[in-house]
């Protein structure tokens, strides 16, 4: 099994279900994860970097998962909701800056793992979960460590907490195509707020900050959530179509966003946009280049997929390698593609290449039986933690 496809980021860490859990290992882990995931991926604040040594995320984490608790990957805790991945929390914390005088509102608590990590750095946190089990289940999780500046109740996020407001910093953790108006009214003149915002598999974080009763916004990187619980989700204006899944800007050829992100794609690590004047005809196309074996290098995007009506896919893409080198089992230049169910449960992974590492353009195709369960799926380009190069184009998903 190549262990190293699941992971959105990839921690140089082996982890099995035999490993002991003691304090000592998963503290151990769990500075690992911090010094080789996120100071790599540019989270700079020492007080941040501090809450994320400290704060035990395995306690968030259902027990069948917990052996994963520190790669950076989202992970199902149930009610079709997953906790954050570490750098998603450690970037959103970085993005408000809060302060030990700030009372910080977090809008869709789920695990409670994004207030933990509040606790420490804020006044007071206020945490509201819309589906009614995970809210009691964190409260509890939340008692049990004694983060007791952390407040939770039940309820819709998007209204705020009245009685709570002013609030000096907002972190919305589930996505929205637009910023809820109660939000906007309870942040302090001055505050800033950070939300992804967008279409269900096309968002943005964005940063936002108060200025005379309007938001200046600052557009941060893609991103994906999981889909919302309730009315919000169930209403939005665009839709996805799980009957025609599609890649989009699988060819490259939208102009680079003033962010440096690529357009559509998002968890993007050592990765840039660049023309091949040999093969011009071809235009834009994705470099990916790693000098650190088992640094992130990748980038990714989601889709809505109905396993019920789509039996087969065909995916395909052009690619090449150079001085590439591996390691471990799984790693090397590859597009993968991971199937998941309703509840987000993994379904399996099928991928093309390792391409080879001769500097040569080639296209590699596989036809693939789409999982009855499945509801969505993620394509993921990278080298999987490998060094070297690698270049991808014309990523396509397409029904034989």
């Amino acid at each position: 099994m190549f262990i190293r496809l699941f992971l959105i980021g990839c921690v140089v860490v082996a982890a099995t279900h035999a490993q002991a859990q003691s304090s000592r290992d998963l503290q151990l882990r769990r500075y690992q994860m911090v010094d080789q995931t996120l100071v790599s991926a540019g989270i700079t604040n020492p007080r941040v970097l501090r809450a994320m040594r400290q704060t035990p995320r395995h306690e968030f984490i259902p027990r069948n998962y917990r052996h994963q608790a520190y790669f950076d990957m989202a992970l199902p805790i149930g009610e079709a909701q997953t906790i954050s991945s570490p750098f998603i929390v450690a970037f959103m914390t970085e993005c408000i800056d809060p302060q030990p005088s700030d009372r910080v509102l977090e809008i869709g608590t789920g695990s409670g793992y994004q207030a933990a990590v509040l606790s420490p750095l804020a006044g007071q946190v206020y945490s509201i979960e819309i589906v009614e089990s995970l809210g009691r289940k964190a409260a509890r999780t939340l008692r049990r460590l004694r983060l007791n500046n952390v407040n939770v109740k039940v309820g819709d996020g998007f209204q705020g907490w009245h009685e709570h407001a002013p609030f000096d910093k907002i972190i919305v953790t589930c996505s929205p195509e637009k910023v809820p108006r109660a939000l906007i009214e309870q942040l302090r003149e001055g505050g800033r707020m950070v939300i992804p915002v967008g279409e269900r598999y096309q968002q943005t974080m964005m940063l936002m900050k108060k200025v005379n009763g309007q938001l200046e916004t600052e557009a941060l990187r893609p991103t994906l959530f999981v889909p919302m619980t309730g009315t919000a989700e169930e209403t939005r204006d665009v839709l996805p179509d799980p009957q025609r899944p599609k890649i989009q800007n699988g060819d490259f050829e939208l102009p680079e966003p003033e962010n440096g992100f690529v357009e559509g794609w998002y968890y993007q690590r050592q990765a840039q946009l660049l023309t091949d004047v040999g093969k011009s005809e071809r235009g834009q196309y994705v470099d990916l280049t790693n000098q650190t074996p088992g640094k992130d290098c990748h980038l990714m995007q989601g889709f809505a997929l109905n396993g019920k009506s789509i039996e087969r896919v065909v995916l395909e893409a052009w690619g090449k390698a150079e001085q590439t080198r591996a390691i471990g089992a799984g790693e090397g230049p590859r597009v993968v593609i991971t199937f998941y169910d309703d509840k987000r449960r993994d379904l399996g992974q099928w991928w093309l290449g390792p391409w080879k590492s001769d500097g040569v353009w080639r296209q590699e195709s596989k036809n693939i039986r789409v999982p009855k369960q499945a509801r969505e799926a993620i394509v993921r380009i990278g080298l999987f933690g490998a060094t070297g190069n690698a270049s991808f184009d014309d990523v396509k998903l397409t029904i034989p």
